[in-house]
């Protein structure tokens, strides 16, 4: 849409351009779409987390004393999408979050997960 309307006001500048005097002595070039619009990303720029701050952070998740089943679920379901095996000290402090609040399911959902992580591991590294 903003490219669309770049090109609109670019191409009515120029005819504006060419149909006054000033426009016939001096012609004015206009940008084209490209220039009018220049994407960049800077997804580099933001500071980068250590393990050990990673660590932290999810034990401190697991940690909270009003943490509650959704929540644990959440956690979770989350950490399990950076694929990758959570160290001990998370899995710990997951199913101490689990034994608090006597929900035994999600204590073996985790232990299930930590299994498959690694196996996938061991699958990809083969």
């Amino acid at each position: 849409m903003l490219g669309a309307a770049l090109r609109r006001c670019s191409v009515a500048a120029a005819a504006a351009a060419r149909a006054s005097p000033r426009g016939l002595l001096h012609p004015v070039s206009t940008p084209g779409p490209a220039a009018a619009v220049q994407s960049v990303r800077c997804y580099s720029h933001g500071s980068h987390e250590t393990d050990e701050e990673f660590d932290a952070r999810w034990v401190t998740y697991f940690n909270k004393p009003d943490i509650d089943a959704w929540e644990l679920r959440k956690g979770m379901n989350t950490l399990v999408g950076y694929d990758l095996v959570p160290e001990p000290k998370i899995i710990d402090a997951a199913l101490r979050a689990c034994r608090r609040l006597n929900d035994f399911a999600s204590a073996v959902r985790i232990l299930e997960v930590v299994k498959v992580s690694e196996i996938m591991l061991k699958l990809f590294w083969k």
